[in-house]
């Protein structure tokens, strides 16, 4: 796997048929009345605001200004956008989610909402000050165009952030097609060094690439004491993962997240 590019599912469906499934999905229109509103705060809690926090310092570290223009691309319940508009760095927060009932539940949250793909937003090309996409890149036709369409309508200097599966990581290398990323719904694979050759063809610069994930570790260990996977031909996972979990695991994990081998990537780029 040392000298990979990236994997991708081929044939893959055609971008009309993405676009009906994302418009008229029954998942997420289930999701978005049942399971969304049932586990809103404690996701907010432990996945969102932690992302805003996470993307927050990252526009500062990396200078950019007060004030501005925000915009999310799959913005999904809208929980990251209210979180990063509580944190009052921005003048204005964008919402681009194509799913209809997700959409609306973002309306009504008080957001300004793009119901389109980012492809067909009609914003003024360098308007945008910074992007941000968690999770999208791997169910896309095109990363490229979206990525192009990115890049088109941030502004000189501003910042794409994104997150995507590292196919490189811990638990995807280890469980294969066992691992709850190998998805139906999941078209594309990119690795930290895959992943910045696409942005740099589209027009960015990358900044920083980082797997801060701390997850890696514990999934595979699921897997095993559910029985889901066999570590009985793996005697040093099974002593790290099993018998030494307490001693070992964290320590483990601490060495996948500064290695670039979790499983969970983050992307910074800005504007040439």
């Amino acid at each position: 796997m040392c000298g990979l590019r990236n994997l991708y599912i081929s044939p893959r469906p055609t971008p009309p048929i993405l676009e009906d499934f994302y418009a008229n999905s029954e998942n997420y229109a289930y999701w978005n009345k049942f399971i969304f509103p049932s586990s809103a705060e404690a996701r907010r809690e432990r996945i969102f605001r932690p992302r805003a926090d996470r993307a927050f310092e990252m526009c500062q570290r990396h200078g950019l200004r007060r004030g501005g223009v925000l915009m999310e691309v799959g913005a999904g319940f809208g929980l990251f956008c209210e979180e990063i508009k509580k944190l009052g760095f921005f003048d204005r927060v964008i919402a681009v989610e194509p799913t209809p009932d997700l959409a609306e539940t973002c309306r009504k949250k008080g957001l300004e909402v793009f119901e389109q793909p980012v492809e067909k937003v009609t914003l003024e090309p360098g308007s945008v000050n910074v992007i941000a996409c968690f999770e999208v890149l791997e169910h896309l036709f095109s990363p490229r165009e979206y990525l192009r369409s990115c890049a088109s309508l941030l502004a000189p200097g501003g910042l794409i952030v994104l997150t995507c599966p590292n196919i490189k990581g811990f638990d995807i290398v280890t469980l294969r097609e066992v691992s709850d990323t190998v998805d139906v719904e999941h078209l594309n694979y990119f690795h930290p060094d895959s992943l910045s050759r696409l942005v740099r063809a589209c027009g960015l610069d990358v900044l920083e690439v980082s797997t801060p994930g701390q997850l890696d570790a514990e999934l595979v260990r699921k897997k095993a004491l559910a029985g889901e996977f066999d570590l009985s031909g793996h005697p040093f996972l099974k002593q790290l993962l099993l018998d030494e979990w307490d001693r070992l695991g964290g320590v483990f994990q601490e060495f996948l997240a500064a290695n670039q081998l979790s499983s969970h990537m983050w992307l910074v780029a800005t504007k040439k």
